[in-house]
């Protein structure tokens, strides 16, 4: 494993005002190392399997229209596609060392719908959500977050391509959304995958979203992790979709459930059954299709209208 620091260093020396701030600069795929963009780089020559983007700063709007891939939408000019086995781990790179721990972790998928992504606009896409990670431990002011576990881990997060997602042409999207400031910040970055090998699943229109369009600036920019109450409280939504499958955190998040926002209230709980679903499973949700039963003594709790769980 070879270290991201001589090429975070040679940035931060040009621009010192990206201190705090940055993205995926490259990813491990199969064994085999693909880098990233080189944002404030002259596009000119550039070819990676990752979408361009150009700044190191965030996105601070749910509404922007570079919330899909940082970015117009747009493949670059020498645009790369690496091939991936539906099942295969995908682990992105972020600068070290990361300066954000508050925050979830998403990763997302996209299907472009025909023989390449290439000239594909990110922005027209319907994406599903793979894996997710939230507040693993604490509470929402003083607890573990999924991003502090992917500072942890040599400010890396992997995610592996579910081996029922039909083979195709697919831009993977990486995300962190850092929650100490407010506005809350949007990291995501793409690249373009060509899934091979894969299943009939294919998401449900419950699980697809766009970018704009799957946040909403409510769902991040009510959570204000400094005041009385999140210090307190232990019940965090992670925004988007519910996950593809209905699945836990397919990645390395831990605790991946979401919970109840401090800053929202909790809907309705479904009546209680007894079955043979375990604690912290899903049991319920709009699209949802699997069990509903949980396992003695615990019950069926909505967290939000697309996703309930055993507590």
């Amino acid at each position: 494993m070879y270290s991201l620091g001589s090429i975070t260093a040679a940035a931060l020396l040009v621009l010192p005002q990206v201190l705090a701030h940055g993205g995926v600069l490259s990813y491990s795929i199969n064994g085999q190392w693909h880098w990233g963009w080189k944002p404030y780089n002259s596009p000119s020559g550039q070819t990676s399997i990752q979408r361009p983007w150009s700044t190191f700063d965030p996105i601070t709007d749910a509404g922007s229209g570079s919330i899909s891939c940082n970015n117009d939408g747009s493949s670059s000019a020498a645009q790369l596609t690496t091939i991936v086995a539906a099942g295969s781990r995908i682990t992105a790179y972020w600068n070290s060392v990361w300066p954000h721990p508050q925050g979830p972790m998403l990763t997302y998928l996209a299907n472009c719908g025909g023989s390449t992504c290439t000239g594909v606009n990110s922005r027209n896409l319907k994406w599903f959500k793979i894996d997710h990670a939230g507040l693993l431990s604490g509470t929402i002011g003083n607890g573990k977050w999924a991003s502090g576990k992917m500072i942890d881990q040599n400010n890396t997060w992997t995610s592996t391509i579910p081996s029922t997602v039909p083979a195709g042409h697919y831009l993977i999207r990486f995300e962190t959304i850092a929650l100490h400031s407010l506005p809350a910040q949007f990291y995501p970055e793409c690249a373009q995958i060509q899934i091979t090998g894969g299943g009939s699943r294919a998401p449900t229109s419950a699980e697809l979203v766009s970018f704009p369009g799957a946040y909403k600036n409510s769902d991040v920019m009510g959570v204000n992790i400094y005041s009385s109450e999140s210090m307190s409280s232990s019940n965090y939504i992670i925004p988007g979709p519910p996950l593809y499958g209905g699945s836990g955190s397919s990645g390395n998040g831990g605790s991946t459930t979401p919970a109840t926002s401090a800053t929202q209230p909790e809907p309705s709980s479904p009546p209680p059954s007894s079955g043979t679903v375990n604690q912290y499973d899903q049991c319920g949700g709009i699209g949802w299709s699997g069990a509903t039963g949980c396992v003695s003594p615990y019950t069926c709790k909505a967290v939000n209208d697309y996703y309930s769980q055993c507590q």
